[in-house]
């Protein structure tokens, strides 16, 4: 499906942006990996901030493309578009991140002390690989949106 078919379906909006804002997500990206590596942070909370990093990844993907998820279901529309965005080998990465989008949920709402210095080191690697990927994506794709560095 594609991400017409999406917006068709009212789980996308047409969305405008500018290099001011991709650089801006990316300003978050960079804090989030900064700070989920301090050692002296839960490892819930590290995961956390991995994951938020990977989102907001996901968000300069869909972003660049022309569109915002609706607020239904948000976060999981914008994980799943990576898969739209840059293609069927990205299908895998959308599963991980889907499994993350829950087990941050439940260590944001439910219960703590549920991830493992493994599973939040693995976010983190997988989120700075990431990164590095979008980049070279925007370099490809619209490369006036790729931000510089400060």
């Amino acid at each position: 499906m594609s991400l017409s078919e999406w917006q068709s379906n009212g789980w996308l909006r047409p969305h405008r942006t500018s290099a001011e804002e991709i650089s801006g997500l990316f300003s978050i990206v960079d804090r989030d990996l900064q700070d989920a590596r301090t050692s002296d942070l839960s490892t819930d909370w590290q995961f956390g901030i991995a994951y938020n990093a990977s989102l907001k990844l996901c968000m300069v993907l869909l972003q660049a493309s022309g569109y915002r998820a609706e607020k239904t279901l948000q976060h999981f529309r914008t994980i799943a578009s990576i898969v739209e965005v840059m293609g069927e080998s990205k299908k895998e990465a959308a599963e991980y991140l889907e499994v993350c989008r829950v087990k941050r949920n439940t260590v944001e709402y439910d219960l703590a002390g549920v991830t493992s210095a493994t599973e939040s080191k693995e976010l983190i690697d997988f989120s700075e690989e990431l990164r590095e990927e979008v980049l070279q994506w925007l370099r490809d794709n619209y490369p006036h949106l790729v931000p510089t560095r400060k």
